[in-house]
């Protein structure tokens, strides 16, 4: 009976590294991994047969072949075996028929097969639309690294021409991801797809982009799942609650909070306006700030920079730790979370112009709404927040 063994992930065999002799890491039920000094990964199926231990039988490359479907493989293998059969001339078959991504169509498949596994029924779909549509009649027998920016472009203007920008852009975001799968894999050394710039190919106005609800949910989901530091996470959460902007609230410090009454004074001289600018914060603002709080390394800035905690974090931080997320919510831009938590708030109230922010001169009456229309949209965004969490247990 194999060894048990704990399940790999695709994580950890991508940072499998080659040493100085091949060796073989157990995934269990007699599949293992063996990584060649040269860095080629192999699947292996390891099996004992009329009592004696057999050779390895190969399954095949890890390049070509999932995770998922090399478990497949070995439970099919450890059946023949339970029977007293041995499985390498079917290993064999099977290495036979496995496509060989060498043109671009086979390595679509692939794709496919292996990194969209997990994915939403709706991403599959959509991914599949675009390529089967518009890139595979187009490229499809192109070998992968034979494909150029320029036809990434050739195709984005077809689509254009047909009155689909958008479509167009997202054609374009399905090969950049491809791609990155491949060199991942290493099919491919280069991404035609990224260094054709998204705004040659659809130019969208950013003052128009408003996250739906759904989108507000998974955006806050990704993040929170994310590896990204807590406090930035944190601060990404306050951009959406608060509605600041990103350089108000990256450049706060301490003594702007009142967090027993709720309340965050920005300075008028800081934000170059003739008056204090006071802020409402609701109940998981206010959470998150006192976390932050807890755990503050500076007595000045509420986000210091890592580098000394004498200023804050860098203008471009957040705007690096979105990137890194690859947030599948198209042309999102940190900005929109200003614009879309307006928008939001101007729905729930059914008045044009509610905004997050308060002059001290309004009545107190004007104040109690503000705080009332916030705490509403807090909640709003809370609960988008679980139905993406849902969401996210469901499919796994």
């Amino acid at each position: 009976m194999p060894r048990l063994a704990t399940p790999l992930t695709e994580a950890q065999i991508r940072a499998l590294e080659p040493r100085a002799t091949r060796y073989c890491v157990a995934d269990g039920n007699g599949l293992v991994i063996e990584v060649m000094t040269t860095g080629t990964k192999v699947w292996r199926f390891r099996y004992t047969l009329n009592g004696k231990r057999q050779p390895l039988a190969t399954i095949g490359d890890y390049r070509m072949i999932s995770l998922r479907v090399a478990r497949a493989k070995a439970q099919k293998y450890a059946a023949l075996v339970a029977q007293g059969i041995s499985p390498v001339a079917t290993a064999r078959r099977d290495r036979g028929v496995e496509s060989k991504a060498d043109v671009l169509r086979e390595a679509a498949e692939l794709y496919l097969a292996t990194a969209l596994a997990g994915k939403s029924d709706e991403y599959r779909r959509s991914t599949r639309r675009a390529l089967d549509k518009d890139v595979l009649p187009a490229i499809g027998n192109k070998p992968i690294g034979a494909v150029s920016a320029d036809d990434i472009v050739m195709i984005c203007e077809r689509i254009k021409s047909r009155g689909s920008p958008k479509m167009a852009l997202h054609t374009r975001n399905v090969m950049k991801r491809l791609y990155a799968y491949l060199i991942a894999r290493q099919l491919a050394t280069s991404n035609p797809a990224q260094v054709v710039p998204a705004r040659s190919i659809a130019t969208f106005d950013s003052r128009t982009r408003v996250l739906s609800g759904a989108e507000i949910g998974v955006t806050l989901r990704t993040i929170d799942t994310s590896n990204i530091r807590r406090p930035l996470k944190l601060a990404l959460h306050l951009l959406v609650l608060t509605m600041a902007r990103k350089s108000d609230l990256i450049e706060s410090t301490w003594a702007e909070f009142d967090l027993d009454n709720a309340l965050w004074t920005i300075p008028a001289a800081r934000v170059g306006a003739r008056e204090d600018r006071i802020v409402c914060l609701p109940r998981q603002a206010v959470a998150l700030l006192r976390e932050l709080q807890r755990a503050r390394t500076s007595e000045k800035f509420v986000f210091p920079s890592v580098r000394g905690d004498d200023r804050p974090i860098a203008k471009s931080t957040l705007n690096q730790a979105v990137k890194a997320l690859g947030l599948d919510v198209e042309h999102f831009v940190l900005h929109d979370f200003r614009r879309t938590a307006s928008i939001h708030l101007r729905n729930m109230e059914q008045q044009p112009g509610a905004q997050g922010d308060i002059a001290p001169r309004e009545a107190s009456e004007e104040a109690k709404r503000q705080r009332r229309l916030l705490q509403s949209w807090a909640d709003f965004v809370d609960s988008q927040t679980e139905v993406a969490r849902q969401a996210a247990n469901g499919a796994a």
